[in-house]
């Protein structure tokens, strides 16, 4: 009945007995087909260090609850910043207006669990205020001291808990405890005048004690440096179609934007995606096998269970480059007559749960990296993305690479700056022709934004060559 239940009640903190919660939502839902009570109570802080002082220091703690009515392809939604039972009680009011007119069935719920996918530690309170911003001034100086080249030096502290209650219309009360830490460094290198940036990210759902060991930042300094080394000796990157390597891990971000959006049941259910209506149809290249997993102990997109209550599962979308599934939330899963699987997300109580993803990624192969770039006769290596842009209906893309190299003959040439892919996520898929031995996933930075919703998310994949993307460049 509960993922992990280690903190009091949020409805008894706010003096909300929880029969009397239960018996409005039961008359909320009356004759409709689903429903929930989310309650949710956060903490959060945040720390800037930049150009060798502290520049920002945030702390936010919110609460409160939505409470949803769903009723056929309606849901009316109503929350509020304050927990008590004459709030839930007009909200009740307010979603009911969804059900008007209809006489629906009660699914049933989401089946119990006792799965502990990460510890109930909060990384507000260890280290604490003095000891963090401490860290971020050692961090500053050590990057200094390492390269003379360093003219700017920005790192970030980021964690939150949040705490959260579902509760069902047949008494089911789901409790979660959820941990969050992020610790990032970017540095700017000066050479002959010119300046290029590096940046490193690492975090996940646990404390900060993980990622604040010293050998942990430190290899993150070495990272930023080192990538942004690369860069002040990179040359314009060359325009037109060519084969591209993809460098494992964080680079599963274009699978999750490209592809894994399309993969989505609301867009399948309403037909408005690539991949609608082609269950049983090979969608991908012979060995593409993408998987969405929110089982994952400790990783930046896992939960115990989702927010809809549901304990989240790994789903293989497709499976050796036949489409075989979808993710789905309850609704998505209710309408198109399907199991749910665990993706009902939400960024807030102030939001409705939808189709998300959690860990997404790629299997790998057996074909070492060395031998894709062997195998170019000319063509593009890109081992880091940064920003880039999806039609997540279509999957067309155009993705900035923050870190990439020019292949000719088999052999990396030269750093290239100002390189992007454009293309689109379903017929890339088609164009893979190698899948690599390395798969890993990325360090914990993803956020997925959908709808006007962000949610922490993870991406992986091994190394891959894709044959006959567009590079975009700059060279003239």
């Amino acid at each position: 009945m509960t993922a992990h239940v280690s903190a009091p009640s949020i409805l008894e903190a706010a003096g909300v007995d929880a029969r009397r919660a239960h018996d409005i939502l039961g008359e909320a839902l009356t004759n409709a087909d689903d429903g929930e009570l989310f309650v949710e109570r956060s903490e959060s802080e945040s720390f800037l260090w930049d150009d060798g002082r502290l520049k920002s220091a945030n702390y936010d703690a919110t609460e409160g609850f939505g409470l949803r009515v769903v009723a056929g392809e309606t849901a009316g939604y109503a929350h509020a910043a304050e927990i008590s039972e004459a709030a839930i009680r007009r909200a009740a009011s307010s979603a009911s207006l969804a059900k008007r007119g209809h006489a629906g069935v009660a699914a049933e719920g989401p089946r119990a669990t006792n799965t502990k996918l990460y510890g109930d530690e909060s990384p507000l309170a260890s280290p604490g205020f003095s000891d963090k911003v401490a860290l971020l001034a050692e961090i500053d100086a050590y990057t200094r001291e390492r390269d003379p080249r360093v003219k700017q030096v920005n790192v970030s502290l980021a964690g939150e808990r949040r705490m959260i209650e579902i509760l069902r219309a047949d008494g089911k009360l789901v409790r979660d405890v959820r941990p969050l830490a992020r610790v990032n460094v970017g540095v700017t290198l000066e050479k002959d005048g010119r300046r290029e940036s590096g940046y490193s990210g690492a975090g996940g759902r646990a404390g900060f004690e993980t990622w604040i060991e010293p050998h942990r930042w430190k290899e993150q300094v070495a990272e930023a440096i080192r990538q942004a080394e690369v860069n002040l000796d990179a040359i314009a990157c060359p325009a037109g179609e060519m084969d591209v390597v993809l460098g494992p891990g964080w680079n599963g971000v274009l699978l999750h934007e490209a592809v894994g959006h399309g993969l989505e049941g609301d867009f399948n259910r309403k037909g408005i995606s690539a991949f609608s209506g082609r269950i049983g149809e090979r969608v991908a290249s012979p060995g593409v096998t993408v998987f969405d997993d929110g089982t994952l102990y400790g990783r930046r997109g896992s939960l115990s269970v989702d927010d809809e209550g549901t304990p989240t599962d790994r789903t293989i979308l497709i499976e050796d480059g036949i489409l075989v599934g979808y993710m789905h939330d309850r609704m998505s899963a209710r309408l198109m007559g399907m199991k749910e699987t665990g993706n009902g997300r939400r960024q807030s109580f102030a939001h409705m749960p939808m189709v998300r993803m959690t860990n997404t990624g790629m299997m790998g192969g057996d074909t070492p990296m060395a031998e894709m770039i062997a195998s170019m006769k000319r063509g593009l290596y890109c081992a880091n993305f940064g920003g880039g842009q999806v039609d997540i209906t279509n999957g067309k893309f155009v993705f900035q690479c923050t870190e990439a190299y020019l292949v000719e003959d088999g052999k990396v040439v030269a750093p290239v700056k100002g390189a992007s892919l454009i293309g689109d996520g379903p017929s890339a898929l088609t164009r893979v022709s190698m899948i690599g031995d390395d798969f890993c996933f990325d360090n914990g930075v993803g956020v997925c934004g959908k709808n006007g919703q962000s949610v922490p998310v993870g991406v992986g994949q091994p190394s891959l060559k894709i044959t006959g993307l567009t590079v975009g460049g700059t060279s003239v």
